[in-house]
């Protein structure tokens, strides 16, 4: 079912022609890492689970998903079983009023910097709660998802790229086959989050930590940095927050 405030698109957010640079300043990330949240390094890596602080959120609720049209992907090679369990993974501790406070706080301040891009109040509230649990679930800074969410779709949750990537965070369709869950709806923004953030985090482990060799590979070009420096460049100019 078509959502009405969904606008398709066929454009993607990620040019492989851009210029290849340098890598990001070891400054920046240091500071980009100190946002991230607990997750072990070796913890998707040795098939271990990783659990986060954050709770409270609602299963999306998958449908069933149309055949995409046949289209070349790359299947990623080191994808651990422990990662195949984590989307089905839950909090069950309610949030502590100090978490609660600082949900409430983080979303006062991101609702006017998301207006331009989501205009209506109520979709605005609700995005930013799906983001910020999403994110935390998965050890990761809200500040970074959104930034991920900006360059990969302009948050408009039914993009698809000329690659066939899906949704807010652009998930390709071979992830529904690697996480063993083929119901699931990639047009689900909710769901496609879990998948987007669930990608990311699984991907920071396996670089133990190094947010630029992470994001290259979410985006699948490992071994440059065009794409990790356009993230970090939109985080620092729309996202960013002191602590």
């Amino acid at each position: 079912m078509k959502r009405p405030w969904c606008r398709p698109t066929t454009s993607s957010s990620s040019c492989a022609n851009e210029p290849r640079s340098e890598r990001l300043p070891a400054a920046a990330l240091l500071v980009a890492a100190g946002l991230l949240g607990s997750v072990p390094a070796s913890a998707l890596e040795h098939g271990e689970e990783f659990h986060a602080e954050e709770a409270g959120f609602l299963d999306a609720l998958p449908v069933a998903l149309e055949a995409p049209p046949a289209q070349r992907v790359r299947v990623e090679a080191d994808i651990p079983p422990s990662l195949r369990q984590t989307l089905d993974t839950l909090v069950t501790t309610p949030p502590s009023p100090d978490q609660v406070w600082a949900a409430r706080q983080w979303m006062s301040e991101m609702e006017p910097r998301l207006a331009r891009f989501v205009h209506d109040e109520a979709l605005r509230g609700e995005m930013l709660t799906r983001i910020y649990h999403e994110a935390r679930l998965a050890g990761l800074a809200p500040e970074i998802v959104l930034a991920v969410i900006q360059v990969e779709s302009a948050f408009q949750p039914q993009a698809i790229s000329s690659a066939g990537a899906v949704g807010l965070m652009q998930i390709m369709p071979f992830w529904i086959r690697e996480l063993g869950r083929s119901a699931d709806d990639l047009m689900d923004p909710w769901l496609n989050l879990r998948y987007g953030c669930t990608i990311l985090a699984h991907y920071l482990a396996v670089e133990r930590g190094d947010l630029t060799r992470a994001l290259a590979r979410y985006n699948g070009s490992l071994g440059q940095t065009w794409y990790p420096e356009r993230v970090m460049r939109t985080w620092t100019e729309h996202w960013w927050v002191e602590r």
